[in-house]
């Protein structure tokens, strides 16, 4: 008797659902805090995907730095321009130096679309170090067109306002994520919101059907 009781009380509408609640959490961690780059006040002028090496002196050995997007942001109001490059997904930073007078552009050895050269003064993990820099492009028409405006920097550089950019003249570090990676996040939660919430219709659903 006291198992035909206990079928009877499974078997009624809502049951199910109701062996299964939904807890609010207590906190709700809705609140963002804003992030800075420091590129706030620079605009793009150049954007590219490339593949950034470095080379270790020590190991004498040349070590890969991350591929993403290669950028020349150009200062609104003091007009100089740096070279800013982050890794994909992580959009850590693998570049980050001014783009000055003395540096020059020289062809990798054995191919057609990668150029090395010499920064004395890259802030990559917070700190000013001096390094050979090798990036590499898509193809040789790509690395020529990073060429071009790598080189019309230099001379916006050595006009800029307050004086020519030094050689070891360091920029400011960049933190945090940019507008893009931003966007792709929220867009990400959005669409994690939108996929627990048809799980759970589609549960809801399941339960009517079971309790029929």
């Amino acid at each position: 008797m006291a198992d035909t009781e206990k079928r009877d009380v499974l078997s009624e509408p809502g049951a199910e659902a109701e062996a299964d609640p939904h807890f609010e959490p207590v906190i709700k961690l809705e609140q963002q805090v804003e992030t800075k780059t420091h590129e706030e006040d620079e605009e793009v002028s150049f954007k590219m995907r490339a593949k950034l090496f470095r080379f270790d002196k020590e190991a004498k050995e040349w070590k890969e730095r991350g591929t993403g997007d290669v950028r020349l942001l150009q200062h609104k109001s003091h007009g100089k321009v740096r070279l800013v490059m982050r890794r994909d997904k992580t959009l850590k930073v693998c570049a980050n130096h001014y783009i000055t007078s003395d540096m020059k552009l020289a062809p990798n050895v054995g191919s057609d679309r990668s150029w090395v050269y010499n920064v004395a003064a890259d802030v990559t993990d917070g700190e000013v170090s001096a390094e050979t820099l090798a990036i590499r492009f898509a193809n040789s028409d790509n690395a020529n067109e990073f060429k071009k405006s790598f080189e019309e920097a230099q001379t916006k550089n050595a006009s800029a306002k307050g004086g020519a950019v030094a050689e070891t003249e360091a920029p400011p570090t960049s933190g945090g994520a940019t507008e893009d990676a931003a966007e792709k996040k929220e867009e990400s939660k959005t669409e994690t919101k939108e996929e627990e919430k048809k799980a759970d219709d589609e549960k809801k659903e399941e339960s009517k059907e079971e309790s029929k």
